[in-house]
């Protein structure tokens, strides 16, 4: 496959437009930020005020959602140890691999936060991914997929900060997680306090009764007076290499093993038959684009995604190796390469979260 000889973008990418000297039309537009001036600089001037402002502000300083993957781990860290925060650390149970889960008992353990995990039904989250899988919107598996359980699990972090008097939840999405559409450094305070993040296709659908819908979180039900917690993304303020992050978790003893603190290791396993959906209907892996741009920002090691990435591609192709989760997560959801199917119109599933951006 043609991809952009310097931040490997494959050329099936819409818009990649790789020209004779083999870049990629993000690469010849591309003009590095200074981190000493713009909108990182008043983030990171934000962040560091409210990390001050919050110690001490209750039970608990702030709750870190905890998915077991490097960023979260070293989220956890530097927010306990570094800032001397009170956290407490949310697990949502959404299909973590046992990878995963080792590191969470190994790094709540370690750093000695609370922690909490929310359970939604097995069976709800089944039929959700099958129905998901079955009815893609146009942009595929992975987006339609990750952009209704990402919300899902958000906004159940959301009601925890909430019961529990919490000021601000702190995510630890790299840059370029999610989408700038959803997020750019911060949730605004109207999506956090005013909108309902169901998605309004899985409402009309029929196929999800009112108690399923309800697992999605809807701040309109709630009390007028409640409290509203912010909902930051510190690594869009801070400085972010993915290749220092998996050092330092290792270093610290935060992962049993380096390997665990690799993010193919650590993914959920569904997202392998996600990524094999929309390697089937797109041609190139979906998750291509980001890793390209953190490439093209000096934040992710090229040579490492040069080697990896093919492998990563033939492990799901072939279905070998962690690509034997393709497998299993068919048997579990009870389909076959043929039921997945795009069938939805772009947007199909995004709530009003999806269309609104920080001011």
């Amino acid at each position: 496959m043609l991809k952009c000889c310097t931040c490997l973008l494959p050329a099936a990418v819409p818009g990649s437009d790789i020209d004779a000297s083999g870049r990629c039309a993000p690469c010849r537009s591309y003009v590095r930020a200074d981190p000493k001036n713009g909108q990182r600089a008043r983030w990171r001037e934000d962040l560091e005020r409210t990390l001050l402002t919050i110690r001490g502000s209750g039970r608990y300083d702030c709750l870190v959602p905890l998915s077991g993957g490097k960023d979260s781990l070293y989220l956890l860290h530097r927010l306990k140890e570094e800032y001397g925060l009170r956290v407490l650390a949310f697990t949502a149970a959404i299909d973590l691999p046992a990878a995963a889960w080792s590191s969470i008992r190994l790094a709540v353990d370690k750093l000695g936060v609370d922690h909490v995990v929310w359970r939604p039904s097995g069976r709800f989250l089944g039929k959700l991914f099958r129905h998901l899988l079955c009815n893609q919107e146009e942009r595929g598996a992975v987006y339609t997929v990750s952009y209704v359980y990402a919300p899902l699990f958000e906004g159940e972090a959301i009601r925890m900060a909430i019961r529990e008097r919490i000021p601000v939840v702190l995510a630890g999405y790299s840059p370029g997680q999610p989408e700038p559409a959803r997020m750019e450094y911060e949730f605004s305070s109207a999506l956090v306090s005013a909108e309902d993040w169901t998605p309004p296709r899985l409402r009309a659908c029929g196929a999800f009764t009112p108690d399923e819908l309800a697992n999605f979180y809807n701040p309109q039900e709630l009390p007028a007076e409640t409290a509203f917690p912010r909902y930051l993304a510190p690594f869009h303020a801070w400085d972010y290499n993915q290749k220092e992050v998996i050092q330092r978790v290792t270093e610290l003893g935060l992962v049993r093993r380096r390997s665990h603190a690799n993010p193919i290791v650590s993914n959920y396993p569904i997202n392998w038959l996600m990524m094999y959906s929309d390697l089937k209907h797109f041609g190139f892996n979906p998750y291509a684009p980001e890793f390209s741009a953190l490439i093209r920002d000096g934040r992710a090691s090229r040579a490492y995604w040069r080697m990896m990435a093919p492998v990563v591609d033939a492990m799901i192709r072939h279905r070998v190796l962690l690509g034997r989760n393709v497998v299993h997560s068919m048997r579990w959801l009870g389909l076959t390469s043929k039921d997945l199917c795009i069938n939805q119109p772009r947007g199909a599933y995004d709530p009003p979260i999806i269309s609104g951006r920080a001011a």
